[in-house]
């Protein structure tokens, strides 16, 4: 491996990094963005950067010199259990294989302080979508999509904003009682407030918060909606948040919650 290659390698930024790991494992553009949730334009910039930092036109090319340079150092494909799960979820739920890709490198340690405020892996948000296929599948021949983006509802945003607001004053308890019981059932108010102080507090105070999509999820009784923002912390800055409610007899309640 030439000593460019490896001073290429040197430049690329955890971001870049990650979005080129993912496609040595097979994955396209469509599906990186859908894997970390961001759009495609994103992934594009990101791969149209490393192209120009390794200075090569693929690539799948630069996806291979990362992993030359990169070699045995990497971590197995077992997830990483402090990385980006769901709040209010099973320690026992399979990874996927997109949650597999390596996240080793130089940017380990401030990857661990942008974990996801919970406590276990994001398996309520893939139950979901299961119930919803399930249930689409036998209401229907041609069922719709099991997450569909559609306009924003203002009060629902502003709800959204009300939750997040309170985890950038770090009121642990008046956040923990906008929560659902399906929230509740896996996470105490002790356990909420111990997690959210270790990783919410780091991040530093939020300087901006963007409205960035609000996705449906159709699982009975009433669904799930899933309101995204891009927020500037004074530590980490454009992170995504994303707030995930079910609406319940009293009206909507957070059931899950991350930072990427």
């Amino acid at each position: 491996m030439g000593i460019s290659v490896k001073e290429g390698v040197s430049t690329l930024t955890e971001k870049e990094k990650q979005t080129l790991r993912l496609m040595v494992r097979g994955h396209d553009a469509k599906s990186i963005a859908r894997d970390l949730g961001l759009s495609v334009h994103t992934i594009h910039e990101r791969l149209r950067d490393a192209r120009r930092k390794m200075a090569v036109s693929s690539s799948r090319e630069a996806a291979r010199l990362l992993l030359d340079v990169e070699g045995d150092s990497l971590p197995s494909p077992t997830p990483h259990l402090l990385g980006d799960s769901e709040i209010g979820a099973d320690a026992c739920d399979p990874p996927r294989d997109e949650r597999g890709a390596p996240t080793g490198g130089a940017g380990r340690a401030d990857r661990r302080r942008l974990m996801l405020i919970g406590v276990l892996l994001m398996t309520l948000v893939l139950g979901l979508l299961a119930i919803a296929t399930l249930s689409q599948g036998a209401s229907a021949p041609h069922a719709s999509p099991a997450a569909a983006e559609t306009p924003a509802n203002a009060e629902l945003v502003q709800f959204a904003r009300k939750f997040l607001a309170l985890l950038d004053q770090r009121r642990w308890e008046e956040s923990y009682g906008l929560t659902g019981a399906a929230f509740r059932k896996l996470n105490t108010a002790q356990v909420w407030a111990s997690v959210s102080e270790q990783v919410r507090a780091p991040l530093g105070a939020a300087t901006s918060r963007t409205f960035m999509s609000q996705q449906d999820l159709p699982a009975p009784p009433y669904g799930y909606t899933v309101i995204k923002f891009r927020t500037d912390f004074a530590s980490k800055a454009e992170a995504m948040e994303t707030v995930t409610l079910e609406r319940e007899a009293g009206g909507w309640q957070v059931v899950g919650v991350t930072i990427e």
